[in-house]
């Protein structure tokens, strides 16, 4: 398995042969660099740490400088562990760039969708409402209802469909085919929609 690091710079659509219009992604992937190995011996599990998108020294904490110095390598803004070792070089500071991947090759993009803050039931979970606004309900349009019973069972049960947090959840798509691949300008062209808000950060990794 190999993967990388990317950001998420927009969608877009290409014209295939036939002269079909495809949705697609366009994907910054890479360069990575590999900032920490971990083996089995020494912490209980092997991995390989990636990190992407430079920032400045002056917003390093000094625990992570020595990690980058030892590394050999500029200070990174976002840290990734991949614990399928298989298919990623093993020596701190080696690059991975993004023609690990090929055209059509198939990938899984994880990244975390869009945070929408505190949302009603009808957006969050699709309620209906009561449809209508005569005989006195003008205060009932978006309402959830009822929540439960009174006797029994006096509680309100788990997983009970309500207002609350909505969005900014890690989400996997599978089976995503790459459409194009720039090396030269770190570009992966992804067949359909990834997760996330624009210049938001996602994984990319060779689908088993």
């Amino acid at each position: 398995m190999s993967g990388i690091l990317g950001k998420k710079l927009g969608m877009t659509s290409i014209f295939s042969e036939n002269g079909e219009a495809i949705p697609c992604t366009i994907i910054e992937a890479g360069p990575c660099f590999v900032t920490h190995v971990k083996t089995k011996n020494k912490d209980g599990y092997d991995a390989v740490q990636l990190g992407f998108d430079e920032k400045p020294e002056r917003l390093v904490s000094k625990p992570m400088k020595g990690q980058f110095a030892r590394a050999k390598s500029k200070a990174l803004r976002w840290l990734r562990e991949f614990r399928e070792v298989n298919g990623f070089p093993t020596e701190l500071g080696a690059e991975v760039r993004v023609d690990i991947f090929a055209q059509g090759d198939v990938v899984d993009v994880r990244g975390r969708s869009k945070g929408r803050g505190f949302q009603g039931v009808v957006k969050r979970h699709h309620f209906g409402g009561v449809g209508h606004t005569t005989h006195g309900q003008s205060d009932r349009v978006r309402a959830p209802g009822s929540i439960g019973a009174s006797s029994y069972p006096s509680r309100v049960f788990k997983g009970m469909r309500m207002a609350g947090r909505m969005g900014h959840d890690q989400v996997t798509v599978r089976n995503l085919q790459i459409l194009r691949v720039i090396p030269e300008s770190n570009i992966l062209i992804i067949k359909g929609s990834i997760p996330g808000a624009i210049n938001g950060y996602v994984e990319v990794v060779k689908s088993n």
